[in-house]
């Protein structure tokens, strides 16, 4: 079995080497490499055993046994008794150091000893008294003799004696089930273990088919991780590249988003200030002209107006008393007939309108457009001055994968696996052919107990028949020597009772003992410590099975003994159902951690890829003309217009004085004078006055009005001044901040690149790692796990020796035992009662008679011997019938 097992293990061994290809996987979300479920069955077998109503009789006997050996298991006697060489020398027994083994070996026993011994006893002592009773009652003695003896307590005595007996019998009925339901009960299950057998050499099959697949699977696996390999080399660019931006772009990026910021938001705000100031420039500029024309053609009109009023007011009708203060009034006035607004001395806007025209020519966005473009080649970049040492790591990877191939190749697992599936076919064909044999001999041994339960339902049998007849029969007024034929076959029959029990008792307490003494020493001995695992402890005992070997378990399997191997470890791993490779510490004969050593592939990964050098020299941000630009974009000189001069001329009235009040007021005072030319005159020029503001004043207003009403102008030069102020500083700040990136790039670059380069090499060998601890876990947990072979030892220690045999055996020799026992007092009881039932020979005399013959009729003639027999005269009974 042990090279088998080896065999095995080598097995698994050989095919973990194939599985230990070596991943090149980085530290990436654990599920980046995702290497699926190992491909397994479940196992059929299952050890659980529950016995039914049955199991509270077997925990009866184990308290029982308890009672009888409470002492815990003595490991350590265990061990210094099998380490012990007894016999060895012929004064080897009488060494004070074995001497108190045996007495240590002895006082753990006492209980089964001392029971034992009782048992003994009541085989020896038991069909000598029944020999010893037997010639007894030849010589009419020990109840031989055909006389009872008449008492005053003899109703008493003999319900006592019926009651007991009848005790004593159902006790016996009730072991003697006992006995039956553990004979029948170990019958069931043997008839049931060939099924659990067979579930067990399935699980071997499944166990032994399905661990090549398993590590085949294993293998597998290591195309994904090599492919996953291949696919970050081809994507080195991405990958790599990207590394060395995302290290650059801490300080690269935050110069070209200050820019692409400033050229965006804040850029457009001043842009749509700009505009919107150029249309409000264009605007003014159009709006200037004409209100300067219309200003012009006012003035003259004004002019002339006023020239005329003052020629009529020279005349002499002004002159008369009057008229001369209301044309004084009116002649002081004329002043005010002038224009308020004067545009001609406003300065042109042209130079202004061309520098915003050319700020707008400025693509900033584009300008930082370019410093990214050339940043975001890095990828580009590193590909292209990679690709001769990529594919010498490609290379590598893909010798590493040939060289797992061709070792495995190597190893003949096929041959390994014939060898066990032989001897595995050949054990399940033995069991096949020689389980007809045991259900056979399980017969025997069935027939066996059940003749033994026969014998006692035998005596039982007469004890019942005894009680019922001698019950039912008995007759209290008859005479012992008158007493009925039930009422004697009823004594008769527990007279057979006893005559059987005597034959029988002896042969069924040397069963009880030879059944009592293996059963318990197994359940205390076996079953107990092995549910406790302490029977592992024991045979782990160094240099106890052999006295060469430290560890016997590892020198069998692993052909080393001084390795940490123990039965107790390897039980406990396949109970939890792990994989062989872990829990038989095969490592020892094939290691394959450290084929799966992930240093052996990653030191030439790693020199590979350290050869890497990216040069990112060619990479400019941002040109001189870019810069010079920038600048021109921070100043567009509108701050240089006079927006003050425009917004005050905008903001006064065309004339000094309202022209409709002047007019009205002119031709009211004309109406004071007196009627004639001068009144006439003074109104035909407010008529004039009223017309020029008609056709002149009108129209310039609504132009002003509609310069006022379009002049966003104030509040879009007041943003565009500050807008400029703020972009002046920012892009000083813009151009120092790309400055110092580009410096990074240029000169600082390297120890990115190699913290980047570093980076990516812990990726590639971060498949490798992985892979190797996936392989590792599932060997551990997944692959040729062990529970059958758990199984198999539970099915037949716990199952078949334990909970089958020992405990039906415990439970048969307990009943067995409790029959037995009770058969002395049923014994007793049935000989004492048999007197009351059976029909007397003789009867006995009364030594105190009543002086009434009558009273003496009346007691009948119970106990009086017969004269004729005995020849005693009876002078009481003479008297008697004298008197009568």
């Amino acid at each position: 079995m042990a090279g088998e097992l080896c065999l095995l293990l080598l097995f698994l061994l050989c095919r973990s080497t194939i599985s230990k290809v070596p991943p090149f996987h980085e530290p990436p979300p654990s599920d980046a490499l995702d290497f699926g479920y190992v491909p397994s069955r479940v196992y059929d077998t299952s050890t659980y055993y529950e016995p039914g109503l049955i199991g509270i009789l077997f925990r009866v006997v184990h308290s029982f046994l308890y009672l009888v050996q409470p002492n815990n298991f003595p490991q350590d006697l265990i061990k210094k008794l099998a380490l012990q060489k007894f016999g060895s020398s012929p004064g080897d027994y009488q060494k004070p150091e074995n001497i108190v083994l045996t007495l240590q070996a002895v006082f753990y026993e006492i209980g089964f000893l001392v029971s034992a011994t009782l048992g003994l006893l009541f085989v020896l002592l038991l069909p000598l008294v029944g020999l010893c009773f037997c010639m007894c009652r030849c010589c009419d003695n020990c109840g031989g003799e055909m006389h009872q003896r008449q008492k005053k307590n003899a109703d008493c005595l003999r319900n006592s004696f019926a009651t007991v007996l009848l005790i004593a019998s159902c006790v016996i009925s009730i072991g003697v089930l006992f006995a039956y339901v553990a004979n029948q009960h170990l019958t069931n299950q043997v008839k049931g273990a060939k099924s659990l057998v067979s579930s067990n050499f399935k699980d071997l099959r499944i166990f032994l088919n399905d661990t090549p697949g398993q590590i085949d699977y294993l293998v597998s696996q290591y195309n994904l991780t090599k492919q996953r390999a291949l696919s970050d080399l081809n994507n080195v660019g991405p990958l790599l590249g990207n590394r060395v931006q995302e290290q650059l772009g801490r300080q690269v990026r935050p110069a070209l988003d200050t820019a692409l910021t400033m050229a965006g938001v804040k850029v457009e705000r001043a842009i749509k200030a700009i505009r919107e100031t150029k249309e409000a420039l264009e605007n003014v500029s159009v709006s200037v002209e004409v209100l300067q024309e219309g200003t012009e053609k006012l003035q003259g009109n004004l002019t002339e107006v006023r020239g005329h009023l003052m020629n009529t007011l020279d005349d002499p009708a002004c002159d008369s008393v009057q008229a001369a203060s209301i044309c004084n009034v009116i002649r002081n006035s004329l002043s005010q007939l002038n224009i308020n607004a004067n545009f001609s001395r406003l300065p042109g806007v042209s130079p202004q309108l061309a520098k915003v025209n050319e700020v707008l020519k400025i693509d900033l966005s584009s300008l930082v457009q370019k410093g990214y473009a050339a940043f975001n080649g890095t990828p580009d970049l590193v590909l292209n001055q990679t690709r001769n040492i990529l594919s010498d790591i490609k290379n590598v990877l893909e010798a590493i994968g040939s060289n797992i191939t061709a070792f495995t190749k190597t190893l003949s697992v096929q041959k390994m696996l014939a060898d066990f599936s032989l001897y595995l076919t050949q054990s399940e064909a033995y069991v096949e052919d020689y389980f007809p044999l045991v259900e056979q001999y399980d017969f025997y041994r069935w027939l066996c107990c059940l003749i033994i339960c026969c014998m006692v339902m035998l005596i039982l049998v007469f004890y019942y028949l005894g009680l019922l007849c001698g019950t039912c029969g008995y007759d209290k007024n008859a005479t012992p020597t008158t007493r009925g034929c039930i009422s004697n076959t009823g004594g008769n029959f527990l007279m057979a009772g006893v005559g059987f029990s005597f034959l029988f008792s002896w042969v069924l307490m040397l069963i009880v003992v030879v059944t009592f003494v293996a059963g318990g020493n197994m359940e205390k001995l076996v079953c107990e410590p092995f549910e406790d695992k302490t029977l592992f402890q024991i045979l782990d005992t160094p240099y106890l099975l052999n006295r060469h070997w430290k560890h016997y378990l590892s020198g069998i399997i692993l052909k080393n003994p001084n390795i940490s191997l123990t039965f107790e470890k390897v039980y406990s791993d396949c109970k939890e159902n792990k994989g062989i490779y872990t829990s038989m510490h095969l490592e020892n004969i094939f290691d394959i951690y450290e084929f799966l050593n992930v240093s052996m592939y990653a030191e030439e990964v790693s020199h590979k890829i350290k050869q890497i050098n990216i040069d990112l020299s060619n990479v400019v941000l941002l040109d001189d003309k870019g810069k010079k630009n920038l600048l021109d974009f921070s100043f567009s000189g509108i701050n240089e217009i006079s927006y003050a001069a425009y917004l005050s001329e905008i903001n006064k009235s065309v004339t000094k004085v309202d022209l409709l009040s002047f007019a009205n007021d002119l031709e009211a005072s004309a109406d004071q004078l007196p009627k004639g030319a001068l009144e006439n005159a003074l109104k035909g020029h407010a008529n004039k006055i009223r017309m020029i503001h008609n056709q002149l004043v009108v129209p310039l207003e609504q132009e002003m009005k509609y310069v006022r009403a379009r002049s966003t102008l104030n509040q879009s030069i007041r943003l565009l001044q500050r807008t400029s102020t703020e972009l002046s500083d920012k892009v000083k700040n813009v151009i120092s901040s790309v400055e110092n990136a580009q410096y990074l790039i240029t000169h600082n670059a390297s120890s990115v690149i190699v913290e980047a380069t570093k980076r990516y090499t812990d990726t590639i060998i971060g498949y490798f790692k992985k892979y190797a601890d996936w392989v590792k876990e599932s060997m551990t947990m997944e692959v040729a796990t062990c529970k059958p072979i758990a199984n198999v030892i539970d099915t037949a220690i716990e199952i078949f020796l334990c909970s089958y045999v020992t405990d039906s055996l415990n439970l048969f020799w307990f009943g067995l035992g409790g029959c037995t026992v009770f058969l002395v007092p049923a014994i007793i009881c049935a000989v004492k009662l048999a007197k009351y039932y059976r029909r007397m020979d003789t009867e006995d005399v009364y030594d105190d008679v009543e002086s009434m013959p009558m009273k003496n009729l009346e007691n009948g003639n119970n106990g009086y011997h017969k004269e004729n027999l005995y020849g005693i005269h009876n002078p009481v009974m003479t008297s008697s019938v004298e008197q009568w």
